[in-house]
């Protein structure tokens, strides 16, 4: 929203995926968060989607390119990212909604996998952390879910990709004011 100049247009609420009464169901059938409530009503989903919308809404179009081959680049290397952090939730899931003897190595480690392939493959071409964008944005949504859950162990890993996100913390003040409080001076 900071980077679209939306910050003082849009309220934030808080919401809890867990909670049967929290009224983000209502809006969005499947409990998911970010749900985008515009002024009629009408409730749009999925990150990718809500991004795009504002991105057009506002007539920027600065985070997701026009051209046809550079957009549906963008539009693939974004899911990646984006695939980084649902194994990461998945992982915690596992933990979260099963007993200890029910929780599933294979299951983890398989989401493991999804995480160093999705890592291999964004550290060939890491977008540029001076440039925000739906692929920049998606990534460092994940590596900071991945910082803040710590399902998986990746910055001593993956040197490269933990550059990368203090470049991009350094160049878009807009990263740091998403952080939780107890992170914003980590």
């Amino acid at each position: 929203m900071d980077v679209l100049g939306l910050s003082k247009s849009i309220e934030i609420v808080p919401a809890d995926t867990r909670d049967v009464d929290d009224t983000l169901r209502l809006h969005n059938p499947l409990g998911n968060m970010p749900c985008l409530l515009l002024e009629d009503g009408t409730a749009i989903y999925d990150s990718r989607v809500i991004l795009e919308f504002l991105d057009a809404w506002t007539g920027r179009n600065i985070l997701i390119p026009r051209d046809p081959m550079e957009r549906a680049l963008a539009l693939s290397r974004a899911p990646l990212a984006d695939g980084i952090g649902d194994a990461a939730l998945l992982m915690i899931y596992e933990h979260r909604f099963r007993e200890p003897e029910q929780v599933s190595e294979v299951w983890l480690s398989h989401q493991r996998g999804k995480v160093d392939r999705g890592f291999a493959a964004i550290r060939a071409d890491l977008p540029d952390p001076k440039k925000t964008d739906i692929v920049s944005i998606s990534l460092a949504c994940a590596l900071g879910y991945l910082d803040w859950r710590k399902s998986v162990e990746w910055r001593s890993r993956f040197l490269d990709i933990a550059a990368w996100l203090e470049d991009f913390a350094a160049a878009e003040p807009a990263f740091n004011r998403t952080r939780r409080p107890d992170e914003a001076n980590t």
